[in-house]
């Protein structure tokens, strides 16, 4: 259900080149329509949490499924840029639906493992990052841009549709919303609040800076010479190993805890953001791709980790929904302030040292928190 879903993430760093072209309009201008799929996602993901926590995961993912197949349609003949982005909300509102809460509802399920189970849910983004850039590359060759957004809205109706009657069960009432929890703030000396609100900061900060490579590598690639195919090859390749990433952190965060594994997967997305200011031939871009996927792709879930151990059940996917909102604001902000330092500098190097200095700002955030006293209590 992730991996169709979470197409309404990855469609429009493919298309992008297609619809500058079509509607003549500057690179900032084009990335527009991914700035309004992170927000749709961003403050949908809040909606669908407090859904999933009232109903069950059933109904959040039925209302992801029409999301999705009107917003492409919608996307399909749109007739100005304008309309193009609206229905980015609507595309970004629906894939919302299998991010965050399946996260959450998996999260229930679990007490021993619980990182890696949550992990193996979140894996649908990135196993359909890689599938999909280089499926809507070649359809978007032969059909044109339009015709594949109306068939990947047709498409993402009929199957995730009836993939509905393998959400029917529940988690046990006990795991659901009855089991201990430890609240993290009154451990660290801080109220609950104020360590969701570090947290969204924090998520803020590092997708800001992983929405460069993302949402602009294949537009990068086209600025280079190397051709967009090869940019949504490497977009692909990106998240083919940031899926690696995702099922190692969850690992990881089962033996050192989920904030030690943010911290680690930060620090390492800084390096190889650094890699791309040092390199740009097509073979090492190749390679920093992939580097960078395998840094950056346990980042997100560990966040899922920490909201999961440190706050009650019955809240987990409300609370987990605002702290990906923040992290989704920090993509569709990072995509667009790409496009515009790309305007203004004429090309991607102030952009990727942009990223680089937001990704400190995540590091710190984190580091103090490990710092602080109570800060290595185990999870429930």
């Amino acid at each position: 259900m992730g991996s169709i879903g979470t197409v309404g993430m990855w469609s429009v760093p493919v298309v992008l080149p297609a619809v500058q072209a079509d509607f003549g309009v500057a690179r900032a201008d084009a990335s527009l329509p991914f700035t309004l799929a992170m927000l749709g996602f961003a403050f949908g993901g809040v909606l669908m949490g407090r859904l999933t926590d009232r109903f069950g995961i059933l109904v959040p993912l039925a209302s992801g499924a029409v999301a999705l197949g009107l917003g492409y349609v919608g996307a399909g003949v749109a007739g100005s840029l304008l309309v193009f982005a609206v229905m980015h909300v609507i595309i970004g509102f629906g894939a919302s639906a299998t991010f965050g809460p399946i996260m959450a509802d998996a999260s229930r399920w679990f007490t021993r493992r619980r990182g890696i189970a949550v992990a193996l849910a979140s894996c649908g983004t990135y196993l359909g990052g890689a599938i999909w850039p280089p499926v809507l590359q070649w359809f978007i060759a032969s059909s044109g841009w339009r015709a594949t957004h109306i068939g990947v809205g047709i498409f993402c109706a009929l199957t995730m549709l009836p993939l509905l009657l393998a959400f029917l069960r529940r988690p046990a009432q006990q795991q659901y919303g009855a089991s201990a929890a430890l609240v993290l703030g009154p451990g660290l000396g801080l109220s609950s609040n104020t360590v969701q609100l570090l947290l969204c900061i924090a998520g803020f900060a590092c997708c800001v800076a992983m929405a460069m490579p993302q949402v602009h590598i294949v537009a990068y690639c086209g600025d280079l010479g190397y051709g967009v195919a090869r940019g949504a090859e490497m977009l692909s390749l990106m998240l083919g190993f940031g899926l690696i990433s995702r099922i190692g952190s969850g690992f990881v965060a089962d033996r050192i805890g989920g904030a030690a594994t943010l911290l680690l997967g930060s620090s390492l997305q800084g390096v190889a953001l650094l890699l791309y200011l040092m390199f740009d031939g097509l073979a090492s871009l190749f390679v920093i791709s992939a580097v960078f996927g395998l840094f950056q792709g346990g980042i997100v879930p560990m966040y899922a980790i920490l909201v999961r151990d440190y706050f009650p059940p019955r809240e987990a996917a409300t609370r987990l929904g605002i702290v990906l909102m923040a992290t989704l604001v920090g993509m569709a902000a990072g995509g667009w302030m790409s496009g515009m330092i790309f305007d203004l500098a004429g090309s991607y190097r102030a952009a990727f040292m942009n990223g680089l200095a937001w990704n400190l700002v995540n590091i710190f955030i984190v580091l103090w928190l490990l710092m602080r006293p109570g800060s290595r209590l185990a999870p429930v």
